[in-house]
């Protein structure tokens, strides 16, 4: 059987990483503890409840890749099956969680039916453009990638990464931002989704012969850009209501091309796509039961 990692290069942490990853882990499970200390009225802000729900993701995801640290591999069908799952949470988020929610914002502000699906596909289309061209930028031709922290070989995979972390934030901010019946649902599906995707990213870090320290730490760090994606789409969100349902059509435009371009091409490219179709359809229908049951 396939397996996510070959043999590590090196199972000795410099000093230096358990340190720098520990600091962020505290940093996010701060953010996310402090939602119990807060007053109440600033727990009713927006911008506070897209940190909050940024700071879940980022710490779900940091969770997530701290196995590798004990862990040497998993087996290649089940890391597809977990990508093929968190497609399935995506996908569902997008629907039920901003395309929907945005239809219903757009026609509160007097859009007809039609002009509803006019509104949302031009902010779809926005969204989908802006991260294609992230992609075509900043992956295809990855800048000063021989002094990078990650390896050269890397960089187009990390970068990969943090890209398609970004509209998870995004979505998490529009929703909170816009006070969403739907946002702890979409907050907490995505989180359980980020759970595998951190164990998954640090483990092929791992298995291309860096450090287990230093590929945790990587791993860790994919996830800092959801809270900070959360809170700057939240803020965005109060300016005024009419950016609702642009706001929530950009982050389904910007996720649905993470998902179709990046998460399932890599869940079938070693040969097992029934397992990860079957991994999809069991994400998506979690995810749309959260968003049902939370809402």
């Amino acid at each position: 059987m396939n397996r996510v990692l070959q043999p590590f290069a090196s199972t000795r942490p410099a000093a230096a990483w358990p340190f720098i990853t520990g600091s962020l882990l505290v940093a996010l499970a701060c953010l996310w503890l402090l939602q119990w200390t807060a007053a109440p009225r600033l727990q009713e802000s927006g911008v506070w409840m897209g940190l909050r729900g940024g700071a879940l993701c980022g710490l779900a995801t940091a969770i997530g890749a701290l196995p590798v640290l004990v862990v040497r591999s998993i087996p290649q069908r089940l890391a597809d099956a977990l990508l093929g799952f968190g497609a399935g949470v995506m996908l569902a988020a997008c629907a039920f969680s901003l395309v929907l929610p945005g239809l219903e914002a757009a026609r509160a502000m007097g859009h007809s039916a039609w002009g509803a699906g006019w509104l949302v596909s031009a902010g779809l289309m926005l969204g989908a453009l802006a991260l294609l061209g992230l992609d075509k930028t900043l992956v295809d031709e990855p800048l000063d990638a021989q002094r990078a922290l990650v390896p050269s070989r890397l960089v187009v995979f990390v970068l990969a990464i943090v890209l398609h972390n970004i509209p998870e934030g995004m979505a998490v901010g529009v929703a909170a931002g816009g006070r969403l019946p739907e946002a702890p649902g979409l907050a907490m599906g995505i989180a359980l989704q980020d759970l595998p995707e951190g164990l998954v990213v640090a483990l092929v870090l791992a298995g291309a012969g860096m450090g287990r320290a230093k590929a945790v730490f990587i791993g860790v760090l994919s996830g800092v850009v959801e809270p900070m994606a959360a809170v700057l789409s939240a803020a965005a969100m109060t300016i005024s209501s009419v950016l609702l349902p642009w706001g929530l059509a950009f982050a389904a435009g910007a996720m649905l091309i993470a998902v179709a371009h990046s998460v399932i091409p890599e869940s079938g490219r070693h040969g097992h796509g029934i397992i990860a179709s079957a991994g999809l359809a069991i994400g998506f229908c979690l995810m749309m039961m959260l968003d049902t049951a939370l809402a």
